[in-house]
């Protein structure tokens, strides 16, 4: 089942970015200080990037040693490579362009035009590099994450796992996304299991339109929407800001 969800709550969008960015150096030095390594799952959307962007401006970022941490993504639009809807050029302006990462621990999804043929081919390629990495005599085929970075969409959506999408239902660690209720409609993503290989799991909102979608996610009961379903092995956090967090459930 997971950890279940502890909810912090910051006072604007600005402070639970820099706070989120504290949070993030801490996490992963803590981890190479324990393992050696780290390794993160970043997410795009507004606050997202202002995440990694408080990250690039923290005084306390050369505490990350950035040559060791694996850098994989929840999901990606298969779109051009140059295209501004990508997760991966949103992560490397904010932040990876600023701090001595190692590329060839840098995972980027596929891209329109890449090495893979079709957002399938992209899945699956994807896959096979996280099983290449996978933690010994894991359930699913795929690293621990240490940290697994989250967005939340006001339709409580998650990477690219939307409301009544099949993509909910798969067992698979990484799928190929048609037809997204949200543009572009091709995508990929990873699913519910690899996102539950991760230590910890945190899903960051910030804004009242996002209200809503929080309040469905924390309500007790069967899962209302996507984010409902997501648990870190160790630890899910629930980031927000006070508009977020307006409409969240009693507890």
């Amino acid at each position: 089942m997971g950890a279940p969800a502890e909810i912090l709550v910051h006072r604007d969008a600005t402070v639970l970015a820099r706070t989120g960015a504290a949070r993030l150096v801490v996490s992963l030095a803590d981890a190479q200080a324990a393992r050696g390594s780290a390794s993160i799952v970043l997410t795009g959307g507004g606050i997202g990037g202002a995440t990694l962007r408080a990250v690039a401006d923290s005084p306390a970022i050369d505490a990350v040693d950035w040559s060791r941490v694996d850098v994989w993504w929840g999901d990606e639009r298969f779109v051009p490579r140059d295209d501004p809807d990508r997760n991966e050029g949103q992560a490397r302006a904010a932040l990876l362009d600023h701090v001595d990462v190692d590329e060839a621990r840098v995972f980027p999804m596929g891209w329109l035009g890449g090495p893979d043929s079709s957002p399938k081919d992209a899945a699956d390629r994807y896959a096979a590099l996280l099983a290449d990495r996978a933690t010994p005599n894991s359930a699913t085929p795929v690293p621990e994450f240490d940290v697994l970075l989250l967005g939340l969409g006001p339709d409580g959506h998650i990477a690219s796992l939307f409301p009544g999408a099949p993509a909910l239902e798969e067992k698979r660690p990484v799928v190929a996304v048609h037809n997204s209720p949200k543009p572009p409609p091709t995508r990929v993503s990873l699913t519910y299991p690899a996102i539950a290989a991760a230590r910890e799991v945190w899903v960051i909102a910030a804004g009242e339109e996002k209200a809503d979608a929080v309040s469905q996610g924390l309500a007790a009961g069967p899962p209302q929407v996507p984010a409902a379903g997501v648990r870190g092995s160790h630890r899910t956090l629930w980031l927000l800001d006070r508009a977020a967090a307006s409409r969240r459930p009693a507890r």
